[in-house]
């Protein structure tokens, strides 16, 4: 079988730099970091995909829905489906109970409104889940989240030692754009990796999940961080390695969760 090949894109725009820093609303230079996602990374994203017939998925706060209706129309006429990415991007373990709540109802109105479509399928803004979110993450009807590092198979969501029917669908720093390109100058000394580096880490990546029965790959990237010409090469010859190797298969988040949920719940005991 081939291995699903899941591309994603975390569209935070100014978001990504607000949530880090309180004050940051007020520094239009630190802003300008964010923005250059919606506004030319991700025409570049949204090119090489269509160049590939690529499926992928984006998940994107609902503030930065509502900021760049034109971007989210892109999205949508180049056949992609958005999912939930909260509302301001605000660190879900900084935020209380209520808080979180209303993050989601917030994120979820603003897609629903912009596609037409509830979303399926949530990644925390913050790389982490709260005592709350997969109750949350059950209230609003996800199908999927993706957000744990802990195996290379999707499996069923577990909330404190209960089996949910959310189905899981993990990633990986190294697979993560972030920590190889993204600069701050809060982090002073920091190296960003060389594109090439990049590339070989991912596609030595690809060759080693591919091999193993049950697994998926999962990128998960940012067009502010992603978008630029030196990055996106990276991610094109990762993309054109897996398409030589013939082993792949592109597909989004959405529809792999729903392709492996049956045999997930069967496995589990638990009604489809």
């Amino acid at each position: 079988m081939p291995t699903p090949v899941l591309l994603t894109f975390d569209l935070d725009a100014e978001l990504l730099w607000t949530a880090r820093d309180p004050a940051g609303d007020r520094k239009p230079v630190w802003l300008s970091q964010g923005h250059y996602g919606p506004k030319v990374g991700l025409a570049r994203i949204l090119a090489l995909l269509k160049r590939y017939e690529l499926a992928a998925t984006f998940f994107v706060p609902g503030l930065v829905v509502e900021r760049y209706p034109a971007q989210i129309e892109a999205i949508l006429e180049a056949g992609i489906v958005i999912e939930h990415h909260s509302y301001t991007h605000e660190w879900s373990d900084k935020l209380g109970p209520e808080a979180e709540l209303e993050e989601f109802h917030k994120g979820w109105d603003a897609i629903v409104k912009a596609t037409g479509r509830e979303p399926r399928g949530w990644r925390s803004p913050a790389g982490e889940l709260t005592a709350d979110s997969v109750r949350y993450l059950e209230q609003f009807g996800m199908t999927f989240s993706s957000n744990l590092f802990d195996a290379d198979t999707a499996h069923l969501l577990a909330d404190q030692g209960r089996t949910t029917s959310i189905v899981e669908l993990p990633f990986a720093w190294v697979l993560d754009d972030a920590p190889f390109f993204l600069y701050s100058n809060r982090l002073p000394g920091r190296t960003m990796a060389a594109p090439s580096a990049v590339a070989e880490s991912w596609t030595r990546e690809y060759d080693g999940i591919s091999q193993e029965e049950g697994t998926h790959f999962m990128l998960a990237m940012h067009p502010q961080v992603i978008g630029r010409p030196s990055r996106l090469w990276a991610l094109e010859e990762t993309i054109k390695h897996i398409l030589a190797a013939g082993t792949g298969e592109f597909v989004s988040c959405a529809d792999y969760a729903d392709r492996v949920r049956p045999a997930l719940l069967a496995e589990a005991g638990l009604a489809p």
